[in-house]
């Protein structure tokens, strides 16, 4: 974007940018690093919630301009999107409307009916307008998220409108019916879809699939031996992915973190013969890189107990065999694709670390394997993980965001 004065000019209906330190947000990702984005805010109850998605897309990298209705002026002040978005809200005609020069997307939330229907039938009634207008002869990626009463949403007259601004290019996303009304999504969903609308067209987008949480062998109809992991990383790895424009496919085990509501396909499978199941099933579309996040049991129930062992029974002997090595079973139908497995070792030096990292690469066919101890987990001083690839060589990633970041540049690079 072009720079932008800083002096209030009155009648220019310009809020001038005034940094401090007080509008800083702490960066949570880079699926929005470098992008200018247009925020527009249009005249729905839901407007309150501004100050939360412009401080949720900043924490993602992007650069906000703000453009508001002037019904949306009576809902929440100009002063406080301006401390929210650290930079430029317009609220009025200004000379040439440059600030439109250099927009990568526009994020309109909330949406009214009224807006829907001016964007489709090309009316200008505000900068608001005109930056949907001239994004739309653009080609510039679009999001609207509406908001309104259930009656007028279930209208079909407002049927036909979000038809026809879908066919115009527009993405429109729905927020949940509650208390007679459609509400605006969470800020967090509507800042993650946004992010994926907008990276989708980007090149090097990869179809994915990422494993994840931990595999249970059952041992009669009540219990079973369970394997540590709560999904988080694997969790962390989809939504990274997902916000970058990747079309991502997980197949969970059992998790313990909450999955981010915005992923598009989301496979449970709680046995490890069921995920690799699930695993063949997927595999046979040939994706372009698989991602071995979860932690599948080495070691199988034989023959489960049928309905419950009964309690206060002396010692009880449970006979267990190895089960199959998915990344091994996938291997012939993943040719071509980048292949990540995850390697956890336990009382072991680094150097033993790298060399049987190595050695799951050379066996498997993968393309890189991240290695970790358990003992450094949960350190913070130490190492999150080894990025270990064919040649041997390793690099130490010391946070989880070093972790998705190293993974995201191997798929974006291919195989």
């Amino acid at each position: 974007m072009k720079p932008r004065s800083r002096r209030r000019s009155h009648g220019s209906g310009r809020v001038p940018r005034n940094v401090s330190s007080d509008t800083g947000v702490d960066r949570l990702g880079d699926s929005l690093e470098g992008r200018h984005v247009v925020l527009g805010v249009s005249g729905g109850i839901a407007a309150v919630d501004t100050v939360r998605l412009a401080r949720e897309l900043r924490r993602h990298g992007a650069e906000v301009l703000t453009v508001m209705s002037e019904a949306a002026q009576r809902i929440i002040t100009p002063l406080a999107v301006e401390w929210a978005t650290d930079g430029t809200v317009l609220t009025d005609w200004s000379s040439g409307m440059d600030q439109l020069d250099d927009v990568d997307g526009v994020l309109v939330a909330p949406a009214t009916r009224n807006t829907l229907a001016a964007h489709v039938h090309g009316l200008q009634g505000g900068p608001l307008m005109m930056a949907l207008s001239v994004a739309r002869s653009r080609g510039t990626p679009i999001m609207a998220v509406p908001s309104m009463h259930q009656d007028l949403a279930t209208d079909s007259v407002t049927d036909d409108l979000v038809e026809a601004a879908r066919a115009q290019g527009m993405n429109v996303l729905w927020g949940p019916n509650e208390e007679g009304k459609r509400k605006t999504a969470d800020h967090v969903e509507i800042v993650a879809r946004f992010a994926h609308h907008l990276n989708a067209g980007r090149e090097n987008r990869r179809s994915v699939a990422v494993t994840l949480g931990a595999t249970a062998t059952p041992m009669d109809d009540v219990r079973r031996l369970v394997n540590t992991s709560s999904g988080r990383t694997g969790w962390a790895l989809a939504d990274d992915l997902y916000r970058h424009g990747h079309d991502v496919t997980c197949i969970a085990g059992l998790t313990t973190v909450t999955q981010p509501a915005w992923l598009p396909l989301v496979i449970r499978a709680e046995t490890a013969p069921d995920m690799l199941e699930e695993c063949l099933a997927v595999a046979r579309d040939r994706l372009d890189a698989w991602v071995h996040v979860a932690a599948v049991l080495d070691y199988l129930i034989n023959e489960p107990a049928e309905g419950k062992v009964a309690s206060g029974s002396d010692a009880l002997r449970i006979d267990l065999t190895p089960g199959p090595k998915h990344i091994d079973a996938l291997r012939d139908l993943c040719e071509g694709a980048v292949r990540i497995g995850f390697k956890l070792e336990t009382g072991i030096k680094q150097r033993e670390l790298v060399r049987r990292a190595v050695a799951q690469v050379e066996r498997a066919g993968m393309t890189a394997v991240i290695a970790n101890r358990l003992e450094d987990l949960g350190h913070a001083e130490r190492p999150r993980g080894h990025l270990v690839d064919a040649t041997g060589a390793d690099f130490a990633l010391h946070t989880e965001r070093d972790l998705v970041d190293a993974i995201r540049r191997l798929i974006e690079r291919g195989s």
